[in-house]
């Protein structure tokens, strides 16, 4: 039979233990990555972006939004992007970007109502 030798086993334990650390480390990188995603993420605001763009494009096939009133919500769509590409600029969206983000999209919304249920029709 084959006699391990105390070289053998310490090969062996030492073999173990860089494996369980090469493991723990893999596994703490994946956790640190969705955390880091998830400090940048904004599902919330896009889902209401990619709405509120869908409601302009609505008005403009409608003909209830004017060259003008789109010409504005759209750039009123742009500066909320930036706005999120800033707050994301640092790695972490605060709870007080988010806030700020979400006082735009509201306001926001209520511009494109209020454009599309005036008596303004397009030519």
């Amino acid at each position: 039979m084959f006699a391990m030798t105390t070289h053998t086993l310490a090969f062996n334990h030492n073999r173990r233990y860089v494996m369980k650390k090469a493991i723990l480390l893999c596994a703490l990188f994946v956790i640190g990555s969705a955390f880091a995603s998830a400090q940048t993420a904004t599902p919330r605001v896009t889902k209401r972006q990619l709405k509120q763009q869908a409601r302009i494009e609505q008005g403009v096939k409608s003909g209830e939004l004017t060259a003008g009133e789109t010409k504005r919500l759209e750039r009123e769509q742009g500066k909320i992007q930036a706005d999120k590409r800033k707050a994301k600029a640092d790695g972490v969206v605060s709870p007080a970007e988010r806030a700020k983000l979400a006082r735009e999209q509201n306001r926001a919304n209520r511009k494109i109502y209020r454009l599309k249920h005036n008596e303004k029709e397009a030519k």
